[in-house]
């Protein structure tokens, strides 16, 4: 499973991976820069083997990929309060294969249609439509 959170409006989109490889990664991430084509600047990722294939990311997107610093999740806050969030759906150990599609869905919606007090009491998904006007 990725989690992607984008920073100002604290947006998550939760995908399946196909694997836990830097293979299935990559594929989810070239997936969702061409989901949001110009609208994805710069990711910022962990130092899991997963991102191995981070150059291919780059070339590919021109999307820019900054690593945390090891055992600093506090520089990857969001992410982290997310997947805090996220555990409430899907307890650790808890194979997300037995999660349908439509669950999948629901989980997206709740993490993005709940008010949170950094955004002023909106929902990130306002806040993403709001700036993608802008």
């Amino acid at each position: 499973m990725a989690t992607f959170v984008e920073r100002k409006s604290r947006l998550t989109i939760v995908k399946r991976l196909h694997g836990r490889d830097s293979q299935a990664m990559t594929q989810a991430v070239l997936e969702l820069a061409s989901q949001l084509q110009d609208k994805l600047k710069t990711l910022t990722v962990d130092h899991g083997k997963e991102f191995a294939n981070y150059q291919a990311i780059e070339q590919r997107t021109g999307t820019p990929v900054y690593f945390a610093h090891a055992y600093s999740p506090h520089e990857r806050g969001s992410n982290e309060n997310r997947n805090r969030v996220l555990r409430r759906f899907i307890p650790k150990g808890q194979a997300i294969e037995e999660l349908s599609d439509y669950q999948l869905v629901q989980i997206n919606w709740y993490l993005n249609s709940r008010p949170l007090k950094c955004l002023n009491w909106h929902t990130p998904i306002e806040i993403f439509l709001l700036n993608l006007r802008h």
